[in-house]
């Protein structure tokens, strides 16, 4: 359980964006830069207001409108999580489902942590900023914990499982995460090359097998170039992804990349892309480790480019879903743990294509249903709580952030 494949997130990816009922924040909202919109659209840089602009100091600064690409980009990512995990059983024995995995593998998480980092230039330290950390990511991490601590108990059949705080189970990895990169972002704006330094972290952590479980920092320090790389992106760097040039080219890219899936899926080779252990924990020698992190690094970012190229810029069916992700990326875990005990994968023509085509569409719908509004107003004390009674009055409210 605690080595499953990257999730999550995300990724999920979870701001001072104004927050309604019909978009709530998501795995891969976070708090937008000082002095910058919440969301930029996809032809001007600039804040795009909802109503008329403050006429006296005192009056009530208008909502800021939400970038429907960032949304959209995220629900499309969640989908692919949860498709992801659904496809783990279906690999033994399917090269092609093999292929598919490691292709979704190789970006899915990265494009979550990059939104994620973008969304966090603001992280200052500031009371108010961590306010919203804890209560949007210590707490659903510290629930979430134990809450599929408890399930797992019975999905595994262990029943002596103990609950940890500091060896993240499941899904619950990305929030740990997230919490420890978001509270080093202002390092990385103060230090001359934070991109190449993050890559040498990650580099140094694959040649480590001794980091061990806690707060699974193994992965944390992997993943982080795509974090820092997040941080350093403006607006206009994703809106050059976004032309009709990279659209086109996006569509070889991705069909190459599917090949090579293909031909490394016998090969093991996807287990790179969950950066949860070191060269040594996955057979290889020590040096392997750094080159492979350089290696898998510029695959997955061409992916990340090519996967947001294809991400609408305009409002969708699903727009108002992506703010919401993070329900859907810590809720579906439980519907795949039952998936165990409930013996949904020992029917053989679930192994069959049209199977597999079943168990995709399945995962798509459930996923999507778990980014609705019925179930936040559900679950929304959990997952967004705004704990008032725990700090002073006077801080901002606490909203998932990823």
């Amino acid at each position: 359980m605690r080595q499953e494949g990257t999730g999550q997130a995300t990724l999920p990816t979870s701001g001072t964006e104004p927050i309604t009922e019909a978009t709530r924040s998501g795995v891969t909202q976070a708090d937008p830069p000082r002095g910058e919109p919440a969301h930029v659209g996809p032809s001007s840089a600039e804040p795009t207001h909802v109503g008329p602009a403050p006429a006296e100091p005192d009056q009530a600064a208008p909502a800021k409108k939400r970038d429907a690409f960032f949304d959209n980009a995220k629900y499309l990512a969640i989908l692919l999580v949860a498709v992801g995990h659904a496809w783990e059983p279906l690999r033994e024995g399917s090269r092609t489902v093999t292929a598919f995995y490691t292709l979704v593998y190789a970006f899915h998480m990265p494009a979550f942590i990059v939104i994620s980092g973008h969304f966090s230039r603001g992280f200052d330290g500031s009371p108010q900023r961590v306010k919203r950390l804890v209560t949007g990511v210590a707490v659903p991490y510290v629930v979430f914990e134990v809450a599929y601590t408890l399930v797992t108990r019975w999905t595994d059949d262990a029943p002596g499982r103990d609950i940890s705080l500091l060896d993240p189970l499941y899904l619950t990895w990305f929030l740990a995460a997230l919490f420890i990169w978001r509270l080093t972002a202002p390092l990385w704006r103060l230090v001359r090359r934070p991109l190449p330094l993050a890559l040498a972290v990650a580099m140094l952590a694959t040649l480590s097998p001794a980091i061990g479980k806690d707060l699974d920092l193994q992965r944390v320090l992997q993943f982080l170039p795509y974090f820092v790389l997040g941080l350093q992106l403006k607006p206009e760097h994703f809106r050059l992804v976004r032309r009709r040039a990279v659209r086109v080219a996006a569509v070889p890219v991705f069909a190459a990349a599917l090949a090579v899936a293909y031909w490394a899926a016998p090969r093991g080779l996807h287990r790179w892309f969950f950066h949860n252990d070191s060269a040594v924990q996955l057979g290889a020698p020590a040096w392997y480790g750094p080159v492979m992190t350089l290696a898998v690094f510029g695959c997955s970012l061409v992916l990340v480019a090519c996967f947001l190229a294809w991400v609408p810029g305009r409002p969708t069916w699903f727009t108002a879903l992506g703010a919401a992700t993070l329900y859907g990326y810590l809720l579906h875990g439980f519907v795949k743990q039952v998936a165990g005990p409930a013996h949904w994968y020992d029917h053989p023509w679930i192994h069959q294509p049209l199977g597999a085509l079943a168990v995709t569409l399945v995962a798509a719908l459930t996923v999507t249903l778990l980014c609705t509004s019925p179930v936040r107003r559900v679950f929304r004390c959990v997952v967004e709580p705004r704990a008032e009674w725990a700090f002073r009055r006077g801080g901002e409210g606490g909203r998932a952030a990823a």
